[in-house]
């Protein structure tokens, strides 16, 4: 369901020069200071212009003060290509199109380039940010809230070695809920985590089967089987025969936005398509779908 941000554009015209290659920076030394205090930051890292790097990049640009350096391939296709991903900027092209004017267009389009890559950067910081420490007390987020994790060796636990306590007090910016697992003290990380996971994946199994149960009557289709994935770019998918694949990892999303991408999926049974007939099949179930969509885009999980 998460798709890569992508813009195609026809360009004809007059072709632009090839941009040089950014020069290397002359070494510079720093001054160390005299004093207790470490040294000073080379000049060079202080100077330096804000760079992006495609780690398959074949090709550079300067856009504006910032260098660019982006993977580019040739393909069958009509007209100039960029997406903006997770690694970085790609830019495709026809075979015919010479690279002068492959280097124009970029420069013509250096203010979308930059702003998506900007945002592309601060998605990938927020991501990070939000990474688990896999121990006594880690945060993970269940169905929009934060869940403490509480590691207790001292009783045996419902549903396979872990148990939900909802009773916690509603404090200000503190976590009502936690995740007791019966684990002990020393456990490693990756304990931990496997145990963290089997106990999603089974509320995720029981949650998705009651939300398919509910709209698929609304929605006139039957759906045979339902299958967790772990899609790295996939949220859900239908097949004709009645095949449901839902990533697990919706459960840690509200419940509105999960309803979202269960209508989605159970619109596909009687639309096989993203044509606006399907679209108007999933308002009559889920009328906000648009806001919650873009929720499922921009929230940032944390790595697994």
């Amino acid at each position: 369901m998460s798709k890569l941000l992508q813009l195609t554009l026809d360009l004809f015209g007059d072709p632009a020069p090839t941009l040089p290659s950014a020069p290397a920076p002359d070494p510079v030394r720093a001054v160390p200071d005299p004093g207790p205090t470490r040294p000073a930051e080379p000049l060079e890292a202080v100077l330096a212009p804000a760079t992006f790097h495609h780690p398959r990049a074949n090709r550079r640009a300067v856009l504006g003060h910032t260098f660019v350096a982006y993977e580019f391939k040739r393909g069958k296709r009509r007209s100039i290509g960029f997406v903006v991903g997770p690694e970085g900027l790609t830019v495709s092209a026809p075979k015919w199109v010479p690279l002068a004017e492959v280097d124009a267009a970029v420069q013509s389009k250096s203010s979308w380039i930059l702003a998506k890559l900007d945002a592309a950067r601060e998605r990938r910081e927020r991501v990070e940010s939000a990474r688990i420490a896999w121990q006594d007390g880690a945060a993970i987020p269940f169905l929009g809230e934060q869940v403490i994790v509480v590691l207790d060796s001292r009783r045996q636990w419902a549903e396979g070695g872990a148990s939900l306590n909802t009773d916690g007090q509603a404090l200000p910016g503190v976590p009502r809920l936690t995740l007791h697992v019966g684990l002990p003290q020393h456990a490693t990380g990756e304990q931990i985590r496997d145990a963290v996971q089997a106990w999603l994946m089974r509320q995720a199994k029981r949650l998705f089967t009651e939300r398919l149960d509910h709209f698929a009557p609304q929605l006139g289709v039957q759906w045979k089987k339902l299958v967790l994935s772990n899609a790295g770019t996939r949220w859900g998918t239908a097949h004709a025969d009645g095949t449901i694949r839902l990533n697990w990892r919706l459960v840690h999303f509200r419940l509105p936005v999960i309803d979202y991408v269960v209508a989605h999926e159970l619109s596909h049974l009687r639309v096989m398509d993203h044509s606006p007939r399907f679209w108007d099949t999933v308002a009559t179930v889920v009328p906000d779908y648009a806001a919650l969509r873009g929720q499922l885009r921009e929230e940032a999980l944390p790595p697994w």
